[in-house]
């Protein structure tokens, strides 16, 4: 069994949001491809989410390094691609003292992948060097067959994407396009 994960494809982190990722909209319609063909397949869609309080320890008012972004039920935090109505919803970073940029990270995600069979992950999203970056190695760590869909994936530095993907294809992960 395979599963599609889509990490933080919300409004905060495309190009007019809060903490914008360089053309993260440009992959929209791709991920939408990607989604469609899995949906057809029979595999799992899981969308993963930034969910934060208020006041998460992230922000720089509390003395993160990042602007407020994807704020509980506020427009900032909503998906910006159209999820299968029974996709699974990982939210991460939701309690005020916890950061965590994989959708692993404090949530349940490895567990439901394996009692729904699930072996391989292929994974695409925002940014490439934060959360799917994480994402991802906590995938292989948890023993899944990883794959990054390259064209449906934005870093902000180009330079240091390059860096994340090959950090991912030395940890085992499979760099492809379908």
């Amino acid at each position: 069994m395979e599963a599609l994960i889509i990490v933080d494809m919300q409004k905060d982190f495309m190009p007019d949001g809060a903490l914008p990722v360089p053309d993260g909209d440009k992959i929209i319609p791709k991920v939408e491809e990607y989604i469609k063909k899995f949906k057809e397949k029979g595999a799992l869609i899981v969308a993963t989410r930034d969910w934060h309080p208020p006041n998460h320890i992230s922000f720089k008012e509390q003395g993160g390094p990042w602007p407020r972004h994807c704020v509980q039920n506020t427009e900032g935090a909503e998906f910006v691609v159209k999820l299968p109505e029974d996709a699974i919803i990982i939210s991460k970073a939701d309690k005020p003292d916890k950061e965590a940029y994989s959708g692993f990270e404090g949530t349940n995600l490895a567990e439901t992948l394996r009692k729904r069979g699930i072996k391989k992950v292929y994974i695409c999203g925002v940014a490439t060097e934060y959360c799917v970056r994480a994402t991802a190695l906590d995938a292989l760590k948890y023993g899944f067959e990883v794959y990054i869909l390259k064209d449906a994936i934005k870093g902000i530095n180009p330079e240091d994407e390059e860096k994340a993907l090959k950090e991912l294809e030395d940890q085992g992960a499979k760099i492809i396009t379908l």
